[in-house]
């Protein structure tokens, strides 16, 4: 795994998005810079499959949970103890089963993810693979189209991923939701409801709250208000 680090301070273990990298998610467009700059050390990982890790093709490389597995391996290998953690999309939804799997957090920011999100794997699976299945037969207007086009752009290999997205992720039971006790932020961007709910999956939770940003799932990336107000929640 390549493991991506800007700063001095306090560490914020930051998780990108599925077919996105440490890269596009978090330092293209400076977040890791304005965390940076709020007196955080940022600690970016590329996931298995994406930017500059690893992409095996071997289905033993995919045991169920190996996300979750990575996650651990981070905080385990840099001997994280007290720090922070972020996650977008599938980063947000492997954050969430992370802490359900024993890491400990002092705060939490879940963007672009809601309820429905963390419920709905399966229809998510499947959505995916079909495009994988019919790559090249995929032309503009279909609606796989966006997810084939940002795929190809970042080099992800279909083999791979095919076997990441079967195997390598695991449900969550949202009635264990209660069990994530430290403050959350759920952050989304205003015209963002890929995931499902934001404020149905802050009810759920025992310390959550919404704030809304500009954008949709995609743009809201490229905004600095995606991590002023992270910057602002972790500072508190």
């Amino acid at each position: 795994m390549a493991v991506h680090r800007l700063g001095e301070g306090r560490p914020v273990l930051l998780l990108h998005g599925l077919f996105s990298s440490a890269e596009v998610n978090w330092i293209k467009f400076g977040h890791a810079q304005v965390l940076a700059d709020a007196g955080f050390e940022a600690i970016i990982p590329d996931w298995r499959v994406h930017g500059e890790s690893d992409a095996p093709t071997d289905p033993d490389a995919f045991p169920s949970g190996v996300l979750v597995k990575d996650a651990f391996a981070v905080v385990e290998a840099l001997g994280l103890t007290d720090y922070d953690l972020v996650g977008f999309s599938l980063g947000s939804r492997t954050a969430v089963s992370a802490v359900l799997a024993g890491l400990a957090p002092r705060k939490l920011v879940l963007t672009g993810m809601g309820l429905e999100g963390l419920t709905n794997w399966e229809k998510r699976v499947a959505f995916f693979v079909d495009m994988i299945d019919h790559f090249d037969e995929i032309k503009h207007g279909d609606p796989r189209f966006i997810a084939k086009s940002f795929m190809k752009t970042q080099g992800i290999d279909p083999v791979a991923a095919r076997l990441l997205l079967t195997k390598g992720v695991d449900d969550i039971d949202t009635a264990e939701l209660a069990q994530i006790a430290m403050p959350t932020l759920v952050l989304i961007g205003d015209e963002d409801r890929d995931n499902g709910s934001p404020q149905r999956l802050a009810d759920a939770l025992p310390d959550a709250r919404v704030e809304t940003i500009p954008g949709t799932h995609m743009s809201c990336v490229m905004k600095p208000a995606l991590s002023e107000a992270i910057a602002r929640f972790l500072s508190d």
